[in-house]
This record gives structure tokens, sequence and C-alpha cells, in this order.
């Protein structure tokens, strides 16, 4: 069962950019989850292979547009000054299975908005956690893979696709910035199939063909590396007389990219994707 939660949190002292990288929220992370289960958070740590998780750049409640991007579809993925005691943030954290969900439930039972947690130098409390739709918060979800699956429509034929974070995939050595229908639902059937414990056979990826393009090109940088990814919107059109089983499934992967995600470096925030 594939749960997307938003932490709400409250820094009391100054958070630096330099302590507002994917690698520093990685960590924090992980910190959640060695308070519950130390041999869990090691565990994830020690992960080399497509992990059960995803994470967010950390958000303020009322991000700025950066570089032309909209700030209703694209999230903020770089701070160039320090987020200031007592700024509302919040914080996406997706989960893509029960087992890792249920082993950090103390976690999310017992969470204490008086316990300081540690981003760098900077100390935030966690003040709440939601884990249902909201209409001011579309990141906040949860449901089955049954209930994902039964509800995918099986006549709607055009699927739009935000890409929040700057999002890239992995060909051969190299990672590439274009959004090819093989490489987005490739990667989200891979998860799809990792953790949903439904099968998809023969799905008709040479069926989908992009009718609207806007996007562009976004760096992220920190002191060990570089990585460029797209941002954006794409509107994927499903063409050809499909059976409607062939179309659930191409709707069920597009609805299951708000969990999952696509591409390369998804636990440190990039290749954040979900459904207008």
């Amino acid at each position: 069962m594939p749960h997307s939660l938003v932490l709400n949190l409250l820094p009391q002292s100054p958070i630096p950019p330099q302590y507002l990288t994917g690698r520093h929220l990685h960590a924090l992370f992980l910190t959640l989850v060695s308070s519950v289960d130390y041999s869990l958070g090691d565990r994830l740590h020690d992960a080399t292979a497509d992990k059960a998780f995803t994470l967010s750049p950390l958000q303020i409640h009322s991000p700025r547009s950066h570089r032309g991007a909209s700030k209703h579809t694209t999230l903020q993925f770089f701070h160039s000054q320090p987020i200031l005691p007592g700024t509302p943030c919040w914080w996406r954290i997706s989960l893509l299975d029960d087992t890792l969900f249920s082993q950090l439930t103390q976690l999310w039972l017992n969470l204490n908005p008086d316990k300081p947690w540690h981003l760098g130098p900077a100390d935030l409390f966690i003040t709440s956690i939601q884990g249902t739709p909201q209409s001011t918060q579309p990141w906040a979800n949860a449901t089955t893979y049954a209930q994902l699956y039964e509800q995918a429509g099986a006549v709607e034929k055009t699927i739009s696709l935000i890409f929040a974070t700057p999002t890239a995939f992995r060909q051969g050595k190299f990672d590439t910035t274009l959004p090819t229908r093989e490489c987005v639902f490739n990667s989200l059937l891979s998860r799809w199939h990792k953790y949903s414990g439904i099968e998809f056979s023969d799905i008709a990826i040479e069926s989908i063909f992009p009718s609207f393009i806007n996007i562009h090109t976004e760096i992220v940088a920190d002191s060990r590396s570089k990585f460029i990814g797209v941002m954006g919107e794409i509107t994927y059109r499903i063409m050809g007389d499909l059976e409607p089983e062939k179309v659930k499934q191409i709707n069920a992967l597009a609805d299951f990219a708000l969990y999952a995600g696509a591409g390369r470096k998804t636990t440190m925030g990039m290749g954040m994707i979900r459904r207008r």
C-alpha cells in the first residue's frame, strides 16, 4: 500500500542552504527511521537497489516561483538563502510498501511536536503529518495497489504529468533528461512490479505519444555532484484501438507516479511526478 505523507515542519533556528540538499534530507529521514527501528535505518542506509521510499526537497509554505517555473506545478528544489526560524515548511515522504509503513507506525503515532529534530545545525519540530488528500496539498494521499488499479480509467486516453522536481533517467552509463514514453513508463512499471504484487504483462507503451510538451532543464549542484534534470509538464495520449484493460494499466501507472516518482535520485528529492 503506497502512502504519500506530508510532514509540516517549523524550524527553531536558521537552516543554512548547504544543509537543504537531498543528501542532508535523506540523512534526516534515516534518523527518523532509526529513532523507532535502528536496524531498519541501517538496512535502508546500506541498500543499493531501488528503495521503497522517496523524498521531496524541503518546501516553504508560500514558495517563490523560480526561473519562470510556475509555483502551482513545480516545487522549489534549491535554496539560496537560509530558511528562517518560525517559517512554516513541509516535506513529502512516500512509502511504497506496507512493511515499511507498518515498521514506522510508532513514529507516526508517538510523534512529539515538542521534540526537536536536527537538519545540520538547525533544530526543527514536526508539527503534524497529512496522509489524506487536501485541497491545498496535492502531495498527500494513501491508497492500496488494488484500489489504484480498480479506480484507474479504462477509457481515459489523456495523461498529463507534472515533473515537479528535476527528473533524469539512466541509459547505459549516462543520464538522459528526455522524458520519453519508454523512460517514464518503464520506470513506473519497474516500481509497480516490485511493490504492488499485481503483474502487468505486455504494457502497450508503443501506443503512448506526447501531445503537449512544456519542459525545461535545471541543474542541481552541491559540493559533491551536479545533476541535470527536466521539469515542467507533458501530456501523453494513448493512441489506437486498445482494449480497455491495456488502457487501464497505463492509467494505473500514471496515477502511481504520485507515490513512486520516476528516474534517478528519488530518495533525494528528484524525479517527483504527479498527474494533473
